[in-house]
């Protein structure tokens, strides 16, 4: 009987951080493989937009290279290791559950339903009561922003934000056009907008953390 690919990169991964296997394999930590994780995905997220399928299936295994490479070093954990198979068999029950409309008897009208029901049911899951909880705060500044925002939003929290002409139409164009204007003047005055930006998101956390607490 044929091995699956997928099991078989299971097997070149042992075999590489094995003793007898690749020195620099042997070597990666998490911590170590973090910068390619990022850059792998960055490089797939391109070949999306220049519609390059070949360069789609090549990208996808460099990331799918990532998973099994971080479950690989796991598995090596002192007190608490864990394979690709408990991987698969987290993310698997996670889909499950938070489908009930397709794995239960929920029914359902719409997309928006359902991405409704699954913040629901994640935030049960994790028992999460605040709008922080869970926000990945290593993500670039810009997307980090747009997440507090929309958690803000989501679960009721007045901020106070800066705003914007509102005669101006609110397009991608003129959005775009309008963060490009500010980036250059950060330039201009040599500040970092991304560090700029951090600075903002804090300090919505901070406020959205005062909020909570009243």
């Amino acid at each position: 009987m044929s091995t699956s690919y997928l099991q078989r990169l299971v097997e070149v991964m042992d075999q590489l951080r094995s003793p007898g296997g690749c020195p620099w394999d042997a070597e990666q930590t998490h911590e170590s493989l973090i910068k390619y994780l990022l850059e792998e995905s960055y490089e797939f997220i391109d070949t999306v937009a220049e519609s390059d399928r070949s360069g789609m299936r090549e990208e996808l295994g460099d990331v799918l290279l990532q998973v099994y490479f971080h479950s690989r070093i796991a598995q090596d954990h002192p007190t608490d290791p864990f394979s690709i198979e408990d991987v698969a068999k987290v993310i698997t029950e996670k889909l499950i559950s938070r489908h009930p409309h397709v794995f239960g008897d929920t029914k359902v009208s719409g997309s928006d339903e359902v991405v409704a029901n699954w913040e629901e049911i994640k935030a049960a899951e994790k028992g999460r009561t605040s709008a922080l909880d869970g926000v990945a705060i290593s993500q670039p500044a810009l997307s980090l922003i747009n997440k507090l925002l929309y958690r803000a939003e989501k679960y009721g929290v007045e901020i106070d934000m800066p705003t914007y002409p509102e005669s101006l139409p609110a397009t991608s164009e003129s959005v775009g056009s309008a963060l490009l204007a500010v980036i250059s003047w950060a330039h201009k005055n040599g500040i970092d907008p991304e560090d700029a930006l951090r600075m903002q998101s804090k300090q919505i956390m901070r406020e959205i953390a005062q909020q909570e607490a009243r």
